[in-house]
Parts: structure tokens; C-alpha cells; sequence
């Protein structure tokens, strides 16, 4: 099922979503200070492309906390808000419901990528 959900998603959304992901981890990269945070971007990235059979476990310390709070300001809250729509918008319909429900997990990692671990 988990492979049958990744491919309906990634046409519903999870491009769309994992282009973005790529976007803002390019624009992080620009700078050598800011490549951890786009290489953390391009994880997430493959996270929204194909989130079906995997799990976000939230976690971190001070530097986690003071990452994210400079990463909302600066990109967190636009991802933030396009999966929100997204999520939206798929949950109108009884078959989008489970993909709107990805979209809002997505969301919340948006808000607070760093000290997250994907299994």
C-alpha cells in the first residue's frame, strides 16, 4: 500500500511539495554557513516526495531549538504554509484525506526540521 500511496501522492502534491524542499535547500547552499541547513533540506526534500511508510521522531537540544528558530524566520514558515494549503485542499475530498493528513505532518516538520530523525 505504502508504494501505491507514494506514487498517487507524488502526483498529487509531493512534487510539488519535494521541489519546493529542493528550492530552499539550494538557496541555503548558496552560502558555506548555510549548507548544513541545505543539505537538511534536500533530506526533507525525499521526505515530501515520498512520506508514506516513514515516521518523524521530534528531538534536539539547545542548538536544534536556536536552528529552528533562525530557520522559521527565514524559510520555515513559507513551506510551512504551502503544505498547509496543499493539505487543505486535499482534505475536501474523502480519498485526499490521507494525503492532506501527510501534507500537515509536513507542515509541522516545516516549522521545526532540525533535531527531527525520519525512519
Amino acid at each position: 500500500m505504502g508504494c501505491l500511496g507514494n506514487l498517487i501522492w507524488f502526483i498529487c502534491g509531493g512534487a510539488l511539495s519535494g521541489l519546493s524542499w529542493c528550492l530552499a535547500g539550494c538557496l541555503w547552499c548558496i552560502t558555506i554557513v548555510g549548507i548544513p541547513v541545505g543539505l537538511q533540506c534536500f533530506k526533507l526534500a525525499s521526505l515530501s516526495f515520498f512520506p508514506f511508510g516513514k515516521e518523524v521522531v521530534y528531538g534536539g537540544g539547545a542548538g536544534s531549538f536556536l536552528l529552528n528558530i533562525i530557520w522559521i524566520l527565514v524559510s520555515g514558515l513559507p513551506l510551512a504554509l504551502e503544505h498547509l494549503g496543499i493539505g487543505l485542499l486535499l482534505c475536501v475530498t474523502i480519498i485526499g484525506i490521507p494525503f492532506g493528513l501527510q501534507q500537515m505532518k509536513l507542515a509541522k516538520l516545516a516549522l521545526m526540521p532540525f533535531g527531527a530523525e525520519i525512519y
